[in-house]
């Protein structure tokens, strides 16, 4: 049980790796969707549109009133993820499930965000469950893809 213990905050990493890749991904294209709209705007609506995916929406101020005032648009934007960004779709359904069951070992309760990933088209149903070691590898490899993560390299000093 200690071991699994250990492995969640490790799962998690991953999973906050795939969230910055796509952070980053949606960074350039909603600036040029919403050209008028100032940095901190775009920042706030991604941040949001990534914390509605993962079922982390952000209570604090000015988050939550900026979810709240731009629900639409936030909506609109996760309609539009998985049409617009195929490729990620593997990842997010690895991240998605990878949170979903660390937080059911740690008692958090929260079925509706596959669900949601799923009626949004995100979510690749035959995929399997990730293991550990291979939803590590895969947020590595992404990370190190994007510039995020620097590559392990064994036998060097």
């Amino acid at each position: 049980m200690k071991e699994e213990t250990r492995l969640h905050p490790i799962l998690r990493d991953g999973v906050h790796v795939v969230k910055m890749v796509l952070f980053k991904t949606l960074k350039g294209e909603f600036a040029a969707r919403y050209p008028r709209q100032e940095r901190l705007f775009v920042n706030q609506l991604i941040g949001a549109v990534i914390n509605e995916l993962f079922g982390t929406p952000n209570p604090e101020e000015p988050f939550r009133t900026f979810g709240i005032v731009h629900k639409e648009l936030i909506a609109t934007e996760l309609r539009r993820l998985a049409e617009d960004h195929p490729e990620l779709r593997g990842p997010l359904s690895d991240a998605l499930r990878v949170q979903f069951l660390c937080d059911s070992r740690e008692g958090i309760e929260n079925p509706a965000l596959l669900t949601r990933a799923d009626s949004l088209g995100i979510l690749i149903r035959d995929r399997e469950v990730p293991l550990p070691d291979t939803f590590m590898n895969l947020a590595r490899a992404l990370g190190e893809e994007h510039g995020m993560t620097l590559p392990v390299r064994f036998g060097t000093a």
